[in-house]
C-alpha cells in the first residue's frame, strides 16, 4: 500500500485497508535520449561523486537546527530551499545514514560527522516515544509531536509505524557503527524497542487472525492496531522483520509466513506459478509471477523501492544469490522494459514519488505487483489486466519517472541506470546544481517536481555510497544476529524462479 496515503489517512482517523528461470531478454534501444546506452567506465566516478555531494547538500538543507531531517524541501522557493515543518522516523534515519556516507566518501570530515551525529541522536533521545518506538510525525524544528498537519490544519492522530521505525533504527545502527561514542546511547535507545509489539503470532487454526506477520502499526491514543498486516515479503517492511529476527524479538518462522505471492486461490494480479515447499517445518507457497517471459517474485505494488531499498543495507543478493539476487535483477529489467517497450516513455524508473504537478502518488509497474490495480507508471493510472490485451503505448498518458528508482537499479543494470539518469537530467532539466535530482518528472509533459524528498534523497545517497564504496553502510547488518540468524535463513530461501 502507498505508505504516505495510509499515514495521511491514519492522521485523520480513517481505517486502512488490509491487506525453471527464463533468460533476461535483451533490451532494445528505441530512438530516444534515454536509450543512448554507453559502456560505463571509471570516468563516471567523478560524476557519481558530484551527484552524491549535491544530494547530500539537499539533505543538509533539509536538516533543521536541532538535527532532524525534514520530510522535504521546496527547491523553487524564493530565497532558496525551504524545509517542510514535518519529519518522520524514516526521514531522520535517512539523515543519519546519509551523513555517515558523506564522511565515508570524504565529503565531510570526521569532526563534522561526530558533531552532526551527536546533534541528531540528542534530538532523537528527546522525542516522545511509546512502547520503545517513535511516533510517525514530529515538528522537525522543535521535536514536538505533530497534532495537526502543516498547511491544512487537519488533525494527526499519534501513530506508531513498524516500517518507519525500522528505517530510524537502521540509521541509528549505522550511526553507532560509525562513531563508537554513540554506541552506548543508541543501545539504550533501542533496549526497549521490542519488535514483537507489532507481531501477531502464527495460529494454524486461524491463519487469517494469526498470520505470523507484523502489523502496519498502532494508534497510541486508543491502542487500536491497523486492520492490515504487512504480508507481502518483497516489500520494504521486511527491514523491520530482519531487525526483529536479528535481535531475537521475532521468531525466524515469521519470515516463512510472509507471501512470495498470494496463494493461488486468493485474488491477485495474476495466477501465480510455483508450488508448496517445506522449510524449517513450515509449509511455504513459493509462488512467482511471469512478466515478459521472466519469472520473479512480485512486490505489493510493483515499485522499485519496495524491492530494492532493503538490499542497500542487508546484502540479500550476496546471501541469497539464486533467489533474492535473481529476482532483484529481473525486477529492474522488468521496469526498464515497461518504460522503454510497453509504455514507450523513452525513460524508466517507477516508484512512489511526488507528483510533478504537486501531491504524492505511488508509481510502479502494475503487472509485477500483487495488488490488483496496484501502482501504475503514470499519474492517470493505466492498469493492465492479466490475460487481456495490453493497452497501447498511447494509453500511458502523464507517465512519471523518479530518479531514485534508477539509483536503486545501479547494482543490477549499471550502464542502463546511468544512461537513464543522464537523459532525465539533460532532457528535462531535472538536476538542480547544488541540490541534486528533483523528485520526479512527467515524461509526457516535461513537467519537473519542485521538491526533493528526504526519503528519496536518502535512498539516492545510500545507493551512491554502495556504488562508490561497497559495504560502507552495510557493516552493522553483517554481524551479530544478522550473521547468526538472518544470513542462514536467507541461505535457505528457494524462490521458484
Amino acid at each position: 500500500m502507498d505508505r504516505r496515503t495510509f499515514l495521511a489517512a491514519a492522521g485523520s482517523g480513517a481505517t486502512a485497508l488490509a491487506l525453471g528461470a527464463a533468460a533476461t531478454p535483451a533490451l532494445s534501444a528505441p530512438a530516444t535520449a534515454a536509450s543512448r546506452a554507453h559502456v560505463v567506465h571509471a570516468s563516471d566516478t567523478p560524476l557519481l561523486l558530484r551527484w552524491f555531494r549535491d544530494t547530500y547538500h539537499s539533505i543538509e538543507a533539509m536538516t533543521t537546527d536541532i538535527g532532524l531531517a525534514a520530510d522535504k524541501i521546496d527547491l523553487t522557493a524564493p530565497g532558496g530551499p525551504v524545509p517542510s515543518r514535518n519529519t518522520s522516523p524514516t526521514n531522520i534515519g535517512c539523515g543519519l545514514w546519509s551523513t555517515v556516507a558523506a564522511a565515508g566518501l570524504g565529503v565531510i570530515d570526521q569532526e563534522t560527522l561526530r558533531r552532526r551525529l551527536d546533534r541528531t541522536v540528542t534530538a532523537v533521545e528527546k522525542l516522545e516515544r511509546h512502547h520503545g518506538f517513535w511516533l510517525n510525525w514530529y515538528d522537525a524544528h522543535d521535536g514536538s509531536v505533530l497534532t495537526s498537519w502543516p498547511g491544512t490544519g487537519d488533525p494527526v492522530r499519534p501513530f506508531l509505524s513498524s516500517v518507519d521505525n525500522a528505517w530510524l533504527v537502521t540509521g541509528l545502527l549505522i550511526a553507532a557503527d560509525a562513531d563508537s561514542r554513540l554506541r552506548g546511547r543508541v543501545a539504550r535507545l533501542l533496549s526497549t524497542a521490542d519488535w514483537s509489539y507489532f507481531y501477531t503470532p502464527y495460529d494454524a487454526a486461524d491463519p487469517v487472525a494469526g498470520p505470523g506477520q507484523l502489523r502496519g502499526g498502532f494508534w497510541t491514543d486508543t491502542g487500536e492496531p491497523t486492520a492490515h498486516h504487512y504480508g507481502a515479503l518483497n516489500t520494504e517492511p521486511r527491514m523491520a522483520s530482519y531487525l526483529g529476527i536479528a535481535d531475537g524479538s521475532l521468531p525466524t518462522d515469521h519470515y516463512w509466513h510472509m507471501f512470495r505471492t498470494m496463494v493461488p486461490e486468493n485474488g491477485q494480479e495474476q495466477p501465480p506459478g510455483g508450488g508448496y515447499d517445506t522449510v524449517d517445518g513450515i509449509r511455504v507457497f513459493q509462488g512467482h509471477y511471469t512478466y515478459r517471459g521472466r519469472k520473479l517474485v512480485p512486490t505489493w505494488g510493483g515499485s522499485m523501492f519496495e524491492a530494492l531499498m532493503v538490499p542497500l543495507f542487508v546484502p540479500e543478493p550476496e546471501w541469497s544469490p539464486r533467489s533474492w539476487g535473481t529476482t532483484h535483477r529481473r525486477f529492474v529489467h522488468s521496469q526498464i522494459e515497461h518504460g522503454l517497450k510497453e509504455a514507450e516513455y523513452g525513460y524508466w524508473g517507477f516508484s512512489p514519488a511526488e507528483v510533478p504537478e504537486g501531491g504524492y502518488q505511488e508509481y510502479g509497474v502494475d503487472a509485477i505487483g500483487m495488488n490488483i490495480d496496484g501502482y501504475a507508471s503514470n499519474t492517470d493510472r493505466t492498469y493492465v489486466t492479466h490475460g487481456e490485451p495490453l493497452p497501447p503505448a498511447s494509453a500511458y498518458t502523464n507517465g512519471v519517472v523518479t530518479p531514485h528508482a534508477s539509483f536503486l537499479a545501479l547494482p543490477y543494470a549499471r550502464s542502463e541506470a546511468l544512461a537513464n539518469l543522464k537523459a532525465i537530467a539533460g532532457d528535462f532539466g531535472a538536476y538542480h546544481d547544488g541540490y541534486g535530482f528533483r523528485d520526479s518528472v512527467n515524461v509526457s509533459t516535461g513537467h519537473v517536481s519542485a521538491s526533493a524528498l528526504a526519503l528519496d534523497q536518502g535512498m539516492i545517497a545510500a545507493a551512491l555510497a554502495q556504488e562508490l564504496r561497497p559495504g560502507l553502510l552495510q557493516r552493522p547488518f553483517r554481524t551479530g544476529g544478522f550473521a547468526s540468524r538472518v544470513r542462514p535463513m536467507l541461505g535457505k530461501e528457494r524462490f521458484s524462479i
